[in-house]
């Protein structure tokens, strides 16, 4: 019998379907650009992220200009240290679209943590790694830090005391999403083994802004919130979205935040913190979605995205006290049509696995 997908291609070819009806309905790999939700900036915001502005002239001689987080490694020899709220995520599917719950706080993983601790005792806020990328020691240290090291590698490399960490999480209350048959439902994972939970992306966003609203005071502009989730992805104009961060208003005093699953299935898409090293990576140096580029394939400097779909979705293994996490590979500065020389080796990418400059450049 022809699957589904077939019959769909071959409708496609009769010029019957639009090629993209094919693709909508074939699950990706994906990490989509959520607008600035401009008309949530906070008024008269008691702190701001800690941020700094810089600018280069890429390969078609235009000036881009951007804001990312941290100090300026070019003027500084300093660490900084950004606060973190962690916000697990229990989603429950009803006997209508499902009959299941994913819980990140009650899912034991191999090392006999839950998901949240396990995710807090990854490489992206702990160290105990020596990133050692082409022969040069990037330093025992964070992931991210490792990242926005190597990519600023020609000033780093003198002001060797610049990092930009992440702080210890603080895990704040369990929040529950109930998701209705008409926003997801349970399915078999398509990148790999057991279930996962489906729900529209802008039911889930919607949700987050309430749940940011009532955390109050814990938090604000000045911390990271990172929401998270177990076992489930995301949906906007098909399936399958694995994180995403975005903002409430813009530089300097919006506020941040992200969003990532966590899927254990091995070789999946989204494995472990895998979808959190790429979504952390983007907010690091597109912290308010507004950092534009001149890219045919990205209209932000989304670093994270075009490595998405490599083998095992960019993602490499690095062991952790007895566990082996996977952290995808982020692209530098050079891709996007900034000087080559900035980064370690002059590479595009964080593990050399990126070969050409954006297209449009």
């Amino acid at each position: 019998m022809m699957s589904k997908i077939a019959q769909l291609s071959l409708l496609a070819l009769a010029g019957l379907l639009p090629v993209s009806a094919v693709a909508e309905n074939q699950p990706r790999p994906r990490s989509v650009t959520v607008a600035n939700h401009y008309s949530l900036a906070p008024h008269n915001p008691s702190a701001s992220l800690t941020q700094w502005t810089g600018s280069f002239t890429d390969l078609t001689h235009k000036t881009v200009t951007y804001t990312m987080v941290g100090a300026n490694p070019n003027t500084n020899n300093t660490s900084t240290t950004i606060p973190v709220v962690l916000i697990p995520i229990r989603m429950e599917y009803g006997v209508d679209n499902g009959n299941l719950k994913f819980n990140p706080d009650g899912k034991i993983v191999a090392n006999g943590l839950t998901v949240t601790q396990n995710i807090m005792a990854s490489p992206i806020f702990k160290r105990g790694i020596t990133f050692v990328q082409g022969g040069v020691n990037l330093g025992d240290t964070q992931y991210i830090d490792a990242f926005q090291r190597g990519n600023f590698w020609s000033a780093v490399s003198t002001n060797t005391n610049y990092h930009i960490l992440l702080g210890a999480p603080k895990e704040l209350p369990l929040q529950t999403i109930v998701v209705t048959p008409a926003q997801g439902k349970v399915e078999n994972n398509p990148f790999g083994a057991g279930k996962v939970g489906i729900m529209t992306l802008s039911a889930f966003d919607s949700k987050l802004q309430t749940f940011i609203k009532n955390l109050g005071s814990q938090i604000n502009p000045g911390v990271l919130p990172i929401f998270i989730t177990f076992n489930i992805f995301l949906t906007q104009n098909g399936c399958c979205v694995g994180g995403y961060h975005a903002a409430y208003g813009g530089a300097p005093g919006g506020q941040t935040y992200a969003y990532a699953t966590y899927v254990d299935a091995v070789g999946s898409f989204s494995q472990d913190v895998s979808m959190l090293s790429h979504e952390v990576g983007e907010w690091l140096d597109d912290p308010f979605v507004g950092n534009a580029v001149n890219c045919t394939n990205s209209k932000v400097l989304e670093v994270g995205d075009p490595l998405i779909n490599e083998p095992n979705y960019g993602a490499y293994p690095y062991t952790l006290k007895g566990f082996t996490y996977n952290l995808q590979s982020l692209e530098f500065l050079g891709y996007f049509g900034a000087p080559r020389s900035r980064s370690v080796n002059s590479w595009l990418s964080f593990q050399n696995d990126e070969s050409n400059v954006c297209p449009g450049q």
